[in-house]
């Protein structure tokens, strides 16, 4: 049996175990399975990878995707840089951690940049902001942390003025605001500043679309959700798991 599975707390939402078990069932892989670990603590892996010996790969959503590194062996240069991990691959009992978030976010966002996207908010300061971070300034685009909690890296809602809402033409919502059954909830901006020109991008798939997306679209702005990202990072991990 190759087993694979999702790191996390809660898992309610998941979109992987079943991507993965339907997309093994197309492939005729009966020797594959993909299951759920909702562990309330991350200390509770060290368990799954003593009574999995089978465990070939797992992929890791909030709250672990920093946590995690330090159970991993090895990692590649996106994680080390950016400091958080979404997919492992275990071979001869070494754990790999790569990061797929960076090339699904990556070739989602593509198809929808333009030239004026210079400067960006990023929402939240989770593992999976970090991954939209190193794109984004991979791209040239500079980066404004907003959360609920001001640091040095990030400012407060209640600082976004007209000023900054109408520089920054590229939002990303990297908190779970929004996501299902919570599907009123959504960032607190000043969303009567937002213009044509301005992208909103909501890692939320469940609902497809967030009152983030609606608020964005009733004034003229692009909008995505993290489905195809899902997607994308997904084919990623599938595609590291069998190099």
């Amino acid at each position: 049996m190759r087993r694979f599975g999702l790191l996390g707390y809660p898992l309610s939402h998941s979109f992987s175990q079943k991507y993965f078990t339907e997309k093994f069932a197309r492939l005729g892989l009966t020797d594959h399975l993909y299951e759920n670990f909702s562990l309330p603590s991350i200390d509770a892996l060290a368990g799954i990878l003593q009574s999995r010996e089978d465990l070939c790969g797992f992929n890791i959503t909030i709250p672990y995707k920093k946590q995690v590194i330090d159970f991993l062996d090895d990692a590649t240069g996106v994680v080390t840089s950016i400091g958080a991990c979404n997919c492992v691959n275990i071979r001869e009992g070494k754990l790999t951690g790569h990061n797929t978030d960076v090339v699904g976010f990556e070739q989602s966002l593509l198809p929808f940049l333009k030239p004026y996207h210079t400067k960006a908010l990023i929402l939240g300061t989770g593992g999976a902001s970090a991954a939209v971070e190193y794109v984004l300034r991979q791209k040239g685009i500079a980066v404004q942390f907003v959360s609920r909690n001001v640091s040095a890296d990030s400012i407060a809602y209640a600082d976004l003025t007209e000023e900054i809402m109408q520089t920054h033409l590229l939002i990303v919502n990297c908190t779970p605001l929004g996501m299902y059954p919570n599907t009123e909830e959504c960032p607190d901006l000043p969303y009567e500043f937002l213009t044509p020109k301005h992208h909103l991008y909501d890692l939320i798939y469940n609902p497809a679309e967030t009152r983030f997306l609606q608020k964005g679209k009733e004034y003229g702005a692009t909008t995505q959700n993290g489905a195809e990202m899902l997607v994308l990072q997904a084919e990623e991990s599938w595609r590291i798991w069998n190099i």
